[in-house]
């Protein structure tokens, strides 16, 4: 079925070029008149337009979802259906590739679920390059429960010593998790990482080899991370390229919106849970004291 929308050109060609009137030309086209002639009295929402193509053309992997989150932040009273509507109008409509079909596989053991935060922290790398063509990667330190970006550290040649000073340099601020997901790769194999890990009462939990679904959640934070960042850029120097990715860094820990945390930003729902033991703690010390 073609759209009144389509077919009003159809209308406009037959007038112009075989000097049809309207009416007939209609009844080829299929179109009733009065459809013809409306038309719209809706608002064009000018200025909510070219703000929506404002914040697609800072953030170019933000979808309507995202895009609506940070209009209600900015005082626009908007529904997620007329965002939408002016996001697809616009052309911004994002492109996503077919997902592949999930093959049968066995039931694996369940992975220990994080209550809180703090308890269980993920990591992987993220290979990229620089303009010249030499090769960098990224460490991504994620705590699973609050989604935060703890580090992401950026050299050409990172081992697992770097792992151990990164996760050091995380300790100081955060302490230690109880489990650490990564994969099978030889800087989390190595002697100094188990070694850390012994030191510190931390459980390492490796993912199976060839099942990167098991470590999920950095897994979706690297595809987040190329889709917003490097792939956005394009990194003359490896200086740059840590600047960059530092402050991309602090802006998905402070203000991009996350779904799964109800379109908080991880800093906000990792306050809130703060907030609340807080609340709580006092509860309980005051129950006590009425004993």
């Amino acid at each position: 079925m073609v759209k009144p929308s389509r077919r009003r050109p159809v209308v406009g060609y037959l007038c112009g070029v075989y000097r049809v009137s309207q009416r007939r030309a209609c009844r080829v086209a299929r179109l009733a008149v009065a459809t013809n002639r409306y038309q719209s009295r809706r608002d064009p929402r000018t200025a909510l337009r070219l703000r929506i193509r404002e914040i697609a053309q800072v953030r170019v992997r933000y979808g309507y979802r995202k895009i609506r989150v940070l209009l209600n932040r900015e005082g626009w009273q908007v529904g997620k259906k007329l965002v939408y509507r002016l996001y697809h109008e616009e052309g911004l409509a994002l492109r996503y590739q077919a997902r592949r079909k999930r093959r049968v596989s066995v039931n694996r053991r369940e992975r220990i679920r994080p209550t809180g935060p703090n308890q269980v922290w993920s990591m992987d790398f993220v290979a990229d390059q620089l303009a010249d063509g030499r090769r960098f990667r990224a460490l991504t330190l994620l705590d699973v429960y609050t989604r935060e970006s703890l580090a992401i550290e950026v050299g050409q040649k990172l081992k697992g010593i770097d792992v151990v000073r990164v996760l050091q340099r995380v300790r100081r601020d955060r302490g230690v998790p109880q489990t650490l997901f990564c994969d099978n790769g030889s800087e989390f194999t190595s002697q100094v990482m188990d070694l850390w890990a012994y030191h510190h009462g931390v459980q390492i939990d490796f993912s199976r080899p060839g099942k990167p679904t098991d470590n999920a959640h950095v897994e979706s934070f690297n595809g987040t991370f190329r889709a917003e960042c490097l792939n956005a850029h394009w990194f003359t120097t490896l200086a740059e390229a840590e600047g960059v990715i530092e402050r991309w860094r602090r802006e998905y820990n402070e203000s991009r919106p996350h779904r799964a945390l109800g379109e908080r930003t991880p800093h906000e729902f990792a306050h809130q849970i703060a907030a609340s033991r807080d609340l709580m703690g006092l509860l309980t010390a005051a129950h006590s004291l009425s004993e």
